[in-house]
């Protein structure tokens, strides 16, 4: 077995990855490194030139296998399907919303473990595009970027409790956003919104969803919560973390193929836990997704 590590030392619980290199040859896999910052950049996600020669410099892999947080499983994904070979997830960020959504191991050498076991079972998993951004969970754009800035100083001493932290701060200081949905070419809402959230598998923040997402239907989801007094901010906050915010029945829900955003002033998302900038606002599925390696 021959692995790819795409390594991410900087990710919340991220050991060394001269130690991932060893927990994943225990088997006798052959493992060769390559940092995250050779397949995503910070701007656009895309593949660099000479990123898959860096991933297939020791021979092409069996399978690639990424250690990091939810913002780099997206990369790292979109470099698997380049390449036409499984992925396998080491989940060692803060929040993990990828793995706990997929049922996927938190441990480190059980993770490390299925990664390594040439005879684990793979399966096809829908893969986002915000742009040329690759994305595995969401692109939300209002509250969670106020949210994700105010979390961030706390990550590495507080872990996932951060992103709770961020929330709270989030809704006393953040204003709505006004926004329009288009769904494969038809206006579906518009207005003034707390959050709008486009889903892959929906997860979020830290254990929270949107809800209502389908595995593999070929189609994104889309939630547009309406402005409101701050106080109701704390039913949506249930919604959430219960994973019945598309449940509520003033929150537009709407699945598409394709979809787009106009959002007046400040156009930051949080991608995967990420803030960067989506221009223009169009949100995709990269045709055939990606291999994602599970448990048996």
């Amino acid at each position: 077995m021959r692995l790819a590590l795409i390594a991410n030392p900087r990710s919340g619980t991220a050991p060394d990855p001269a130690e991932l290199e060893a927990l994943l040859a225990a088997g006798g896999a052959a493992v060769s490194y390559v940092p995250i910052e050779l397949i995503a950049d910070k701007d656009g996600g895309d593949l660099e030139d000479g990123a898959l020669g860096a991933l297939t410099a020791a021979g092409a892999p069996d399978r690639i296998v990424v250690a990091g947080g939810d913002g780099s499983v997206g990369p790292a994904a979109l470099s698997a399907a380049h390449l036409g070979v499984p992925l396998a997830v080491v989940a060692v960020g803060t929040a993990n919303d990828f793995a706990r959504a997929k049922d996927l191991p938190l441990d480190l050498a059980d993770a490390c473990a299925l990664a390594r076991d040439a005879a684990a079972p793979s399966d096809r998993a829908e893969l986002g595009m915000a742009g040329a951004r690759p994305f595995v969970n969401a692109a939300a754009a209002g509250l969670s970027v106020a949210a994700a800035h105010a979390a961030k100083p706390h990550k590495s001493r507080l872990g996932p409790l951060a992103y709770a932290i961020g929330a709270v701060r989030a809704a006393i200081s953040a204003k709505p956003l006004r926004c329009t949905i288009t769904c494969d070419g038809e206006r579906r809402a518009s207005g003034r919104a707390w959050q709008v959230v486009v889903a892959v598998t929906g997860a979020f923040g830290g254990g929270s969803e949107i809800g209502g997402t389908r595995d593999n239907d070929g189609l994104l989801d889309v939630a547009f919560v309406p402005a409101g007094s701050r106080a109701g901010l704390v039913r949506r906050a249930f919604g959430m973390r219960a994973g019945r915010l598309t449940a509520q029945s003033d929150v537009a829900h709407e699945r598409a193929s394709t979809i787009e955003l106009e959002i007046e002033g400040n156009r930051s998302f949080n991608v995967d836990g990420e803030t960067c900038r989506c221009e223009p606002a169009r949100f995709t599925l990269r045709d055939g997704g990606f291999e994602l390696v599970r448990r048996s």
